[in-house]
């Protein structure tokens, strides 16, 4: 069965509000039984805010409650208990006015998203470049998709019901295509003057070290909204879509099985002359399983990481009785979503050591309120406690396989994952990531995104001139403070087949790992670097590692 956007009330290049006639068109899909595919003319769509959808959800690493307390969605196209869709966009441009979140994906099964791109109308990342650099001032030319106001001497970035004068900045250099984090310029100056519209002056009672060309990209660094949300659905897929604005958080999966992202372009349009394209990471899964897959894409213009791929350790706060435990949400921007169902597996993981010491498995979950949960549990609790331990929930962990991508124009990480599963990380190319390019970490006292990591291949990628001193090409960095050979937090990594162009930045650090392989790899010193290393050795360093397989590079 065909469902045509353009019988609901709305044509292509038109103009006009699409999100009336998209709302329709889904329900009309919504109630036919069997397959059903959402044919949207080729043409340019525009969504605005007014008449989106709003509905409350809690999206994990976004925001705390004092940052954004009203935690409600604004959401241009809703895709809600909906099965056998295919969203077919021809080749058709989306274009978001306001912060929105684009699509958001909540209890579906079996949907293909293909053949379309989306857009911001005004990014909430704004952009000028830098055209002279003065003794105590710089010039800037401001992007055209970007607005301001000077107020009281301070410029002030303006959009479409939204505004911001403080935040995060990045620097990016088109020389080299890369960006890095700055401190915020905007804040620094003494006063900014308009010299003739989109032109600007700031002033110092210092040298600016800056360097004309370079684009500055400013944020305000609340994820209100996210790109994409994905919730307790399955076999999603995103086929020869191009994201090209992603406001707050990425594309988030959460509670969902088997998603699949191809042929993806997360980059800006060329022809917007835009350098940057996310507000914070790109692909971000939490507490997913089944398989994530990432394979044939690009990636260029994030504020922080490519992909990320973790669960959610809750801290231990109460026994309630034998098999009755109160845990809590810890990090401030992840709370609010049920973390465990009836049936789930769960692990009970001492934070010091970050190792597990008991099993058990979840028969009933009470929310008290939106940080904390009471679980009751099959088998009784495990004695000895301690204050600060957590629990990880194993049925939400996901196999991963991130293949054949290209990576470009990072200020932080490529690749994040802590799962248990098969992780296939192979063929990619790492493009000047400014920190690594792939971090294997797990922590229950900073960011408590959980899973140990036991079946990892990472092989036949090649990483350009990524890391720095404090950043290891492929970091793996488990944050336990109780540190002993005999009790590794992750094990079962094998390094092969990749080729490393590199100065005095180590290839590879791993910590508390057991069965760690390094083979036929191919390091290339080089760089600028008067310090570049000089033997495998100094490209490696391990602690508390016990069967480490270093051979053949």
């Amino acid at each position: 069965m065909v469902i045509r956007l353009t019988d609901y009330g709305v044509l292509p290049d038109s103009g006009l509000d699409a999100q009336p006639a998209m709302t329709r068109a889904i329900e009309a899909a919504a109630e036919i039984t069997g397959p059903v595919l959402l044919d949207c003319p080729k043409g340019c769509y525009h969504f605005y805010p007014e008449a989106a959808i709003r509905k409350p959800y809690y999206i994990s690493n976004t925001t705390s409650e004092e940052e954004n307390p009203d935690v409600t969605k604004t959401i241009g196209i809703l895709l809600k208990g909906l099965h056998n869709l295919t969203f077919e966009g021809n080749g058709s441009l989306f274009i978001f006015h306001g912060k929105q979140t684009m699509f958001l994906l909540d209890g579906c099964k079996n949907i293909e998203i293909r053949n379309l791109h989306t857009d911001y109308a005004r990014p909430t990342v704004t952009e000028m470049t830098i055209t002279e650099s003065g003794t105590h001032y710089f010039d800037v030319q401001v992007h055209s998709d970007s607005r301001y106001e000077i107020r009281d001497g301070k410029l002030v970035w303006i959009g479409e019901g939204w505004s911001f004068s403080e935040g995060p900045m990045q620097t990016y250099d088109p020389l080299s295509n890369t960006t890095w984090r700055v401190d915020n310029w905007s804040e620094l100056a003494d006063s900014v003057e308009e010299l003739e519209p989109m032109k600007l002056r700031l002033h110092f009672d210092h040298g600016p070290e800056v360097v004309p060309g370079q684009v500055l990209q400013s944020r305000d660094g609340i994820r209100d909204q996210v790109g994409v949300f994905i919730v307790e659905s399955a076999n999603i897929t995103f086929s020869d879509v191009g994201l090209h604005f992603l406001h707050g958080l990425g594309v988030v999966g959460q509670f969902s099985d088997n998603l699949t992202f191809q042929r993806m372009d997360i980059s800006p349009r060329l022809e917007t002359g835009r350098t940057v394209t996310g507000f914070a990471d790109f692909i971000h899964m939490s507490s997913c399983r089944g398989k994530i897959t990432v394979v044939d894409s690009r990636f260029a213009g994030s504020h922080d990481d490519v992909v990320n791929v973790h669960g959610t350790y809750l801290r231990i706060m109460e026994q309630l009785s034998a098999n009755r435990l109160k845990v809590r949400f810890m990090h401030p921007q992840t709370y609010g979503f049920m973390a465990f169902h009836p049936g789930d597996e769960i692990e009970f993981v001492r934070s010091g050591s970050l190792t597990t010491y008991a099993a058990n498995e979840v028969i009933e979950v009470t929310r008290l309120n939106p940080r904390e949960l009471v679980l009751t549990l099959a088998q009784p609790i495990p004695e000895g406690i301690g204050s600060h331990d957590v629990i990880e929930n194993v049925t939400w962990t996901p196999e991963v396989e991130v293949v054949n991508n290209h990576l470009a124009r990072v200020p932080t990480r490529g690749i994040l994952v802590t799962t248990r599963r098969k992780v296939e990380i192979k063929g990619n190319v790492f493009d000047r990531m400014q920190m690594s390019a792939i971090l294997v970490a797990l922590d229950a006292e900073s960011w408590y995104e959980s899973g140990k990591v036991e079946d990892v291949t990472i092989a036949e990628n090649h990483f350009i001139e990524c890391g720095g001193i404090e950043h290891p090409i492929i970091f793996i960095s488990p944050e336990n403070t109780e540190v002993d050979e005999s009790t590794p937090v992750h094990e079962g990594i094998v390094i092969k087949n990749n080729r490393f162009e590199t100065g005095e930045t180590l290839v590879l650090s791993a910590k508390s790992t057991r069965g760690l392989v390094f083979s036929a790899n191919e390091i290339v010193m080089g760089g600028e670097s008067t310090n570049c290393l000089s033997s495998v050795a100094d490209a490696i360093r391990l602690t508390a590692c016990s069967e480490v397989d270093i051979q053949d590079n």
